[in-house]
């Protein structure tokens, strides 16, 4: 039987994802840059400064309106200033940047770059808490949901890295954990001008394919159409509340016959190095909501096994939106070969499952062999790439020797 503390941990770990009154400039066509501000309730006062760490607030709202929340850690703890370049962080769906400061100073990655003496920024996509804000839309309208991870590629992804770049005047490193990943491949297929702002990329649990995803929990809700069922019921923002959601998790738990009393090990694979204590401090910070059409561009993917912008489900519809009956493919080929990519995967994740990692791989094939760095542990599934308490040791410190090098 579902209790609600498990559906809470079901959608923390799927994939683990106020106007600002002064302007300082003006990008044409992409985002419009805020200055700091400062508020009781952010996740500088209640997550970085109580570990003794400097922290700033930025907002930055993208072209198409979206407010959102950036944090800077712009020293490490012993009050150095950092002097190495700046680092991007991503979180996945269901999550904010907290993503990255949970654990203690020396296992967090948000805490360790910082100490490593990079200037590191947490960035907050649309519809988590800290980024809710629109310029003329609430939450409460279901106009505000109207967007797939398509929009975070086109206007998230671009407001932080242009952002951090008229800030630092810096070339950045990016990290990028499951859906944060995505929104980076798909941006580095396509997106000539704003890819020559990266020194290199980190994806952690890299979603690319999805058809071969281990988990059937996650496989099950997208051949039912659970969320194109919950989109056309006019619930636009995910999860609804727990009245409509509870019934269809106990119908894909019963189908698949997975405990979910249990559900961490069945969504995510056995996460060999997560500390239990840490549930409930995860447990305050998220889940973080997002929009049903992301859920059902996900699912998509798992369906179909392609790489595409949202399939608007006709010839018509498509046309209407892309000029042509099928939506527009990101095809991962196109990601420029000497772009340094460092790609970290586990053999026990169910969600970022080995043989689409491998797809991926393929694609990349001809890619610069100096400038592709993987590490495979056998051992980790998807969360302990972002939780385990060893990760500084299997993931955070190969890579920051693969950013000192670029």
């Amino acid at each position: 039987m579902l209790n609600f503390s498990s559906v809470l941990t079901l959608f923390v770990l799927f994939f683990v994802s106020a106007n600002a009154s002064a302007i300082d400039k003006v990008f044409p066509g992409n985002a419009i840059i805020n200055s700091s501000i400062n508020d009781d309730d952010t996740i500088c006062k209640s997550l970085v400064q109580t570990q003794g760490y400097a922290c700033e607030e930025h907002k930055v709202t993208t072209e198409d309106g979206y407010i959102l929340s950036v944090q800077r850690i712009p020293a490490g703890r012993s009050g150095k200033i950092a002097n190495k370049p700046p680092v991007l962080l991503q979180h996945g769906i269901f999550a904010d940047a907290a993503t990255w400061l949970l654990n203690s100073p020396d296992e967090s990655l948000g805490f360790i770059l910082a100490d490593s003496g990079f200037d590191v920024w947490l960035a907050n996509t649309r519809g988590t808490k800290y980024s809710s804000g629109h310029t003329s839309l609430s939450p409460n309208d279901s106009a505000y949901w109207e967007w797939s991870w398509d929009e975070l590629v086109q206007y998230d992804l671009s407001a932080f890295v242009q952002y951090v770049h008229y800030k630092t005047g810096q070339k950045l490193h990016y990290v990028g954990h499951s859906l944060g990943t995505l929104i980076a491949l798909a941006s580095f297929s396509q997106q000539e001008e704003l890819i020559n702002k990266f020194r290199s990329a980190a994806l952690l649990c890299p979603i690319a394919y999805l058809n071969q995803i281990q988990s059937q929990l996650t496989k099950v809700a997208a051949q039912l159409h659970m969320a194109e069922g919950l989109y056309n019921l006019g619930y636009h923002e995910f999860p609804p509340g727990w009245d409509v959601l509870g019934p269809i998790l106990e119908k894909i738990c019963n189908e698949t016959g997975c405990n979910c009393s249990d559900i961490m090990p069945a969504l995510t694979g056995p996460n060999c190095c997560v500390n239990a204590s840490k549930a409930s401090v995860l447990l305050k910070h998220e889940p973080q909501p997002t929009a049903t059409k992301n859920i059902i561009h996900l699912s998509q993917m798992i369906r179909t096994g392609t790489i595409t912008m949202y399939d608007y489900g006709s010839e018509d519809e498509n046309k209407k939106h892309y000029g042509n009956p099928n939506p527009p493919t990101y095809d991962m080929r196109n990601i420029p070969k000497e772009l340094p990519l460092f790609l970290g995967y586990g053999g026990q994740d169910m969600l970022a499952d080995v043989d689409d990692v491998e797809a991926l791989l393929n694609d990349l094939k001809d890619h610069d062999k100096d400038e592709l760095f993987q590490v495979y542990s056998e051992e980790y599934a998807h969360v302990d790439f972002v939780l385990g308490v060893n990760a500084s040791q299997v993931v955070y410190h190969p890579m920051i020797s693969f950013f000192n090098l670029h």
